[in-house]
């Protein structure tokens, strides 16, 4: 392993992320908060739920109550007046179920005077739900969502409909009184009613949208869920107010500051990366290859969010399969190439990410492993574990998408174009 790439992509990760916690956010967005003259009660939910919440009762001093739903290993410790939860992620479970039903027990019987400050982040769609199907069918509808490629957007426009506060229908549930929500995004373009499903926005999308999508995955789906999806969701709310407090492109800025600290040229190439895991790898890779040997440190950030395709059984998540995916184009070469998840968490492990450089092919094919195989497996996790190339932060209170860098080092010889480097 390079250790020089190794210590300067830990460095830009710590830096990325501690530049985007939404404690300072929350903090701006409660400038143009005026509650009413009734109880403020506060419901919190999606990974930087527990994050946000705590910054905003710090702020008000304290709330009439109020419920904080998470996911596991994400509750930090005690919140006076608020009572947290932890719950399944990308899965929804009976726990997320549950919590859900406490959150809308606290907003029942609301007056006009009353307010509720609605703090949402990315993985509320699984954390935050009142399924309108039996919690197993949805949970077998998700799974399909998530194996299927679909996009972000795909998956929102059908598990709104499949719900009870989805689509805005959370925001009916606290009518007369007035919901002020405070949103760190995680979907490229900052769509309110796509980020965690939009519990409090109108939705945009239509029937025949989800429909199609259902069509698009084939889906399995009873007559009863199909017959959801063909029901219409909200279309105006008048008792919202909203304020995004953070998006991916905050996220790579950073990353392009702490690369620039670091004495990198940084180039930012997308804050819309919205492609295959493995395709976005090997794409940061090619640019590697072209642009080594300039003699000067070099810097490519490319923020978004990946999808994979389950095509086997293995372990692992979308910034892993990146990583692992651009290891046979750097090697060899003074170059790394890393991707992260802000909220340090990436598919169904205790990784953040991943991370590949010049020596990791030579490593990996030393201890026995195929990339290409592991790749076709859907196992990233295991092969980068055995070659230290696993990201592992832990929680961290935020969650604003994935940043990918490719670094180039001072020292990189040039490479000949007519090489293809392939598994």
């Amino acid at each position: 392993m390079n250790t020089t790439l190794r210590r300067d992509a830990d460095e830009i990760i710590c830096s990325s992320i501690q530049a985007v916690l939404p404690d300072k956010a929350v903090c701006r967005a409660l400038e143009d908060f005026q509650p009413g003259g009734g109880r403020v009660l506060l419901v919190a939910a999606g990974k930087a739920a527990w994050q946000m919440a705590y910054a905003a009762v710090q702020t008000l001093g304290r709330v009439d109550g109020g419920v904080v739903v998470t996911k596991y290993g994400h509750v930090k410790g005690r919140i006076p007046g608020v009572n947290c939860y932890e719950a399944g992620h990308p899965v929804p479970d009976a726990n997320g179920f549950a919590a859900t039903e406490k959150a809308l027990a606290l907003v029942q019987g609301l007056t006009a005077e009353d307010t509720v400050l609605f703090l949402l982040s990315g993985g509320g769609s699984a954390l935050f739900e009142k399924p309108l199907v039996p919690g197993g069918e949805l949970q077998d509808i998700t799974n399909q969502l998530l194996a299927s490629g679909a996009d972000i957007v795909e998956m929102n426009t059908i598990r709104k409909r499949l719900s009870g506060v989805k689509g805005g229908r959370f925001a009916q549930r606290c009518a007369p009184a007035q919901v002020f929500s405070i949103v760190l995004s995680d979907i490229l373009g900052d769509p309110l009613d796509m980020i965690a499903s939009g519990p409090a926005v109108p939705d945009t999308s239509t029937c025949a949208q989800a429909l199609a999508v259902a069509e698009k995955y084939h889906m399995a789906l009873s007559a009863q869920a199909r017959a959801l999806l063909a029901q219409e969701t909200p279309k105006t709310l008048d008792n919202v107010t909203t304020r995004i407090t953070g998006s991916v492109r905050e996220l790579c800025r950073a990353a392009a500051s702490a690369c620039r600290n670091l004495g990198y040229e940084p180039v930012l190439l997308t804050d819309q990366l919205c492609c295959e895991a493995r395709e976005a790898g090997s794409f940061l890779g090619s640019i590697v290859r072209t642009q080594a040997g300039q003699g000067k440190k070099l810097a490519y950030i490319a923020g978004g969010e990946t999808i994979v395709h389950l095509t086997g059984k293995g372990l692992g998540g979308r910034n892993q399969e990146l990583a692992l995916a651009a290891a046979p184009a750097i090697a060899g070469l003074n170059a790394a190439v890393f991707s992260v998840g802000s909220d340090g968490t990436d598919g169904p492990t205790d990784a953040a990410g991943g991370y590949v450089d010049g020596d990791t092919l030579a490593a990996l094919e030393a201890g026995g492993w195929s990339g290409y195989a592991a790749l076709q497996n859907n196992d990233s996790y295991h092969a980068l574990k055995a070659v230290d190339g696993l990201i592992i932060t832990g929680a961290t209170g935020t969650n604003v998408n994935d940043v990918a860098v490719a670094l180039i080092g001072e020292k990189t010889p040039p490479v000949s174009p007519e090489v293809s480097p392939e598994w």
